[in-house]
């Protein structure tokens, strides 16, 4: 988990009530690194959380461990109810054979009627596989002597060593074939509140005026649209309204998506994205490395907000060498309409 440090405080509260187990926060500069272990049950949605109390700037990233016993296993087996003696469908008594002929044992009488010992019984430590097997004092051989052997017996091997003893058909499977390039139109989705708290210059105007931060990177996306001719998809989270229903509203050309009620706007994009790489080029803009593998995985492309920043200060550059190179007539119009726009 990587949080500001200010929200270390809130977040480990959190982990503490998920029954996680958690090393110390690690401050680097302003961020707190938290790592360890929770329930899957417990932290499954904890990213809307992170980027609600962090503003866009927390997120967290989770990969399976393993299985541990039940946290709250009075709780669960409670709900559960579950009766193994009255489980027909899937019994837990055990079969004996007698005289050739079949018996039920239940469960917990099986350790009486047992001959043989119990394939489960915990191995003392002496009787590892190590000590088991049986010692080997030759010297391996190894590949470049088996090659060798090989070409001596039967002829020297033209294609790649490596699949010597492998026939063309099987070689020719090993190579994957690269599934083809969408033709269709390019779509790029921006996750808003993330690309704000990313660039420098928009935190600051966000920490006194959030809707100002949001108009300045709807207008610049706007003009980044006109240069590039694509499509482009900007995404705020507004889960958090009660009663929200999502909007889209098209400014200066591009989508700006406000969230429904409880829908992220990593769910948003992830969904979006799912439908449209299936005939469309569509790159994705964020710094969340959680959402960028789910991006990957779709189909989709990733946007570092670095390299969006660039791509957006090398559109706007190249926009004002057009303008520069339009005639006299075509810069005063420019100017003119500048002019009146600051004036209003």
């Amino acid at each position: 988990m990587e949080i500001p440090k200010e929200c270390a405080g809130r977040a480990l509260n959190d982990l503490q009530n998920m029954s996680a187990e958690f090393s110390s926060p690690e401050i680097i500069e302003e961020t707190a690194v938290i790592k360890g272990s929770a329930p899957v049950s417990e932290i499954m949605d904890y990213q809307s959380e992170i980027t609600g109390y962090s503003r866009g700037k927390g997120r967290i990233s989770c990969e399976y461990k393993v299985y541990f016993p039940c946290h709250n296993s009075d709780e669960v087996i409670s709900q559960i109810a579950y009766d193994c003696d009255g489980d027909i469908d899937n019994s837990a008594d055990s079969i004996f054979c007698s005289h050739g002929a079949g018996f039920n044992v239940k469960w917990n009488e099986v350790p009486q009627h047992m001959h043989l010992e119990s394939v489960l019984k915990p191995k003392k430590e002496e009787e590892t596989v190590r000590e088991r097997r049986p010692s080997y004092s030759g010297k391996p051989v190894d590949d470049k002597e088996l090659m060798e052997i090989f070409e001596r017996t039967y002829g020297k091997i033209d294609r790649n060593p490596r699949y010597a003893m492998k026939t063309e058909k099987a070689v020719s499977q090993k190579q994957p074939k690269a599934a083809p390039m969408p033709t269709g139109p390019e779509y790029l989705l921006v996750d808003g509140y993330n690309i704000i708290f990313a660039w420098d210059e928009l935190k600051k105007i966000a920490a006194d005026n959030l809707d100002l931060a949001r108009s300045m990177l709807i207008n610049a996306l706007a003009n980044y649209r006109g240069y590039k001719q694509n499509n482009v998809i900007l995404v705020f989270d507004a889960y958090k309204l009660k009663g929200n229903t999502g909007s889209v509203e098209d400014a200066s050309g591009i989508s700006v998506v406000y969230t429904k009620e409880a829908e992220t706007a990593d769910m948003y994009i992830e969904k979006t994205t799912h439908q449209l790489a299936k005939n469309c080029r569509v790159r994705v803009a964020t710094s969340d490395g959680a959402e960028q593998m789910i991006i990957l995985g779709s189909g989709a492309f990733r946007v570092s907000a670095a390299e969006l920043y660039e791509e957006i200060k090398l559109a706007e550059k190249a926009i004002r060498n057009m303008v520069d190179k339009l005639p006299t007539g075509g810069r005063q119009f420019h100017k003119i309409h500048r002019k009146e726009d600051n004036n209003a």
